[in-house]
This record gives structure tokens, sequence and C-alpha cells, in this order.
């Protein structure tokens, strides 16, 4: 799992694309022989995190994209999503209380929560009017 990786995809904010979202995980994934629950647990915050993008990043009805990178240094396999909509730190949402229950929850907020317990770490920051998100996992040799 040494090999060095630099790909990227863009998606259009439409949510028809997601099947492309996974398809470009699970071939970066691959080349780089991370296991299978590994790849699922990718999957699932990055389908997460690039869906919020999707859902909320530009107005209702307005056409923009979100670039996804895939970097992999040996030990860290790393996801940046960079979009143009509206400025989000997600890092900055505050964590849902899990322990209560399902009704006295806030709305929201689940989806910022998974990304960040499945990932070893998730920055933001927002530089020439684009939103940077950076979710990085670390690999076990």
């Amino acid at each position: 799992m040494s090999e060095e990786l630099n790909q990227s995809i863009t998606l259009p904010n439409d949510i028809a694309a997601v099947p492309q979202l996974t398809n470009f995980v699970d071939n970066v994934c691959s080349r780089l022989n991370i296991d299978g629950s590994t790849v699922m647990q990718m999957n699932l915050a990055l389908e997460e995190a690039v869906v919020n993008v999707m859902n909320y990043a530009y107005p209702k009805g307005s056409k923009g994209d979100v670039d996804i990178r895939a970097l992999c240094d040996g030990a860290q396999m790393k996801f940046v999503l960079i979009d143009s909509g509206t400025p989000f730190d997600p890092t900055k949402h505050q964590t849902p209380d899990v322990q209560l229950p399902a009704d006295e929850r806030a709305i929201g907020g689940l989806g910022i929560f998974l990304v960040t317990q499945i990932m070893d770490n998730v920055s933001y920051e927002r530089r020439n009017e684009k939103n940077i998100l950076t979710l990085c996992k670390n690999l076990k040799n």
C-alpha cells in the first residue's frame, strides 16, 4: 500500500452523479489495495460530504460543480472536496447529541458527525472564494 496517487473527478451538483463518485472511490482504493471495509467506510463518508455540497452549496436550481481530488502518500488517503458555493464550514457545526432519543435531537448534522467518525481528520478552509474540505484516512500497513 505504498503507492502514491493523485487523481481527480469533477461532478455537477446533481444527486444522479453519486454513482460516479462511488466508482471513483472504488477505483482509487482498488489501485491502492485498500481493504473492502475501509473502502465502504470512505465511500459512505465521501457520499455524505459530496451530497451535502450538491444539496446546499449552490442556490436551489443553479448549476455548480464539486471537484474531488484523491491523494495518497502511502500512509494516508486524502480526499479534497472543492466547490465555489456558499461558504460553509462543516467542522464548526455543532456535534449532535446522539445519546438523545431521535425525536428530541435537532434536525441535521448527523451526516457531518458520521464523516468525522469515519475519517481520521476533517479540515475546512475558505480560499479564493472556494470551500475546501479535506478528509483524511490513515492507512494501516
